[in-house]
């Protein structure tokens, strides 16, 4: 999953480089929620193994 953001990351730099800035803006809110959802599972999964 975190592949996935950090895909979108850089889609979002890309098209904000190229102007696209709808795109861009599409791109980076998937890519921050994707990253929080990473981080949570990834808390959950620390915190389950710790147990």
């Amino acid at each position: 999953m975190l592949h996935y953001a950090l895909v979108f990351l850089v889609i979002a730099l890309i098209a904000a480089f190229l102007g696209f800035s709808g795109l861009a803006g599409l791109a980076a809110t998937i890519a921050k929620i994707l990253f929080i959802v990473f981080l949570i599972l990834a808390v959950a999964a620390f915190l389950r193994k710790k147990t």
